[in-house]
């Protein structure tokens, strides 16, 4: 049977080529023949604006999507919480796989003493600077942008006292310190530590192949946690953090939604059996809106723009 190339498009950084590497790897064992071809990214370039001055929830997804669509690349692997809710036209989840640790790290500089005191910490991410606010107002959030390994280069190069990295990133690409401590209290962002595969809708050739790479159990946490994120309107421009897990044959979740200054936090909590997944993150969703989410989602807006 002749079978065509399976072209893997990935963002150019290390911590994208690991995870297009990955893929690659699976499908070879599956009996694929495949191609990676690396794009270079507007996220990874513009570096000196927050991601939601430049208006697009999808930055670092962009690229991938035109060179998808443009029929250079027949799959994206993507950082799942960086992919946008709502895909562009033409192209469908084809596959996420098993989840990886899905915390937040803080990496501190020289110990963690600053912690009782006033602290200065480095994230490009609103949910992560709002929730750390939350629960050290006194200390200073300021805005870190690149790569994993660019931000690990500013945190050594900057007098700051520490910044805020996701776990899986770090472990991937062998790049996690000594000097970290778990943020088990940090509710991380929605899909968090999971990969996952964009295809065209058309392409059957390619939707079956990685179909064989899906984690079911990872996609229906994934699809919750997403579907909350959807209904809250958030893309990057939101705090918003959501975690579904799985238990005995029960779903537990967590989310919460805090103004940017994280000095307004709505939280929510639920145990539901399993069978309840489909509409959970709608409804939670929905619950944190009626709780005080529609005017604290308005108010962030309005600070976005500002």
């Amino acid at each position: 049977m002749v079978q065509k190339v399976i072209r893997i498009g990935t963002r150019d950084s290390e911590l994208s080529l690991w995870q297009a590497h990955t893929v690659q790897k699976k499908l070879i064992d599956l009996g694929y023949s495949t191609e990676i071809i690396a794009v270079k990214s507007q996220g990874d370039i513009i570096l000196d604006k927050p991601l939601y001055e430049l208006g697009i929830t999808g930055i670092f997804t962009k690229t991938l999507d035109v060179a998808m669509i443009n029929g250079q690349i027949d799959i994206a692997v993507h950082s799942m919480k960086d992919v946008p809710t709502a895909l562009p036209i033409g192209m469908v989840q084809a596959a996420v796989l098993k989840r990886a640790d899905e915390k937040d790290i803080l990496v501190y500089k020289n110990n963690i003493d600053f912690l009782e005191a006033n602290g200065t910490i480095a994230t490009g991410s609103l949910r992560r600077q709002a929730l750390w606010l939350n629960k050290y107002p006194n200390h200073t959030v300021v805005d870190l942008r690149g790569n994993v390994n660019t931000r690990m280069q500013k945190l050594k190069e900057n007098n700051w006292d520490g910044a805020i990295f996701a776990a899986a990133g770090l472990e991937r690409i062998n790049l996690k310190p000594e000097n970290f401590i778990n943020l088990d209290w940090m509710i991380s962002a929605p899909a968090q530590g999971a990969m996952v595969i964009l295809a065209m809708q058309n392409d059957e050739f390619c939707k079956e192949a990685v179909a064989e790479l899906n984690d079911l159990e990872t996609d229906i946490c994934t699809y919750i946690e997403r579907q909350f994120l959807k209904t809250l309107e958030g893309g990057c421009t939101a705090p918003i953090g959501a975690l579904a897990t799985f238990g005995e044959d029960e779903i537990l979740f967590k989310g919460v939604l805090l103004s940017i200054d994280g000095k307004q936090k709505i939280e929510i909590e639920r145990t539901v059996p399993i069978q309840e997944w489909k509409k959970l993150g709608y409804n939670l969703g929905q619950e944190i809106l009626n709780n005080g989410g529609v005017e604290l989602m308005k108010n962030i807006k309005e600070s976005l723009k500002k």
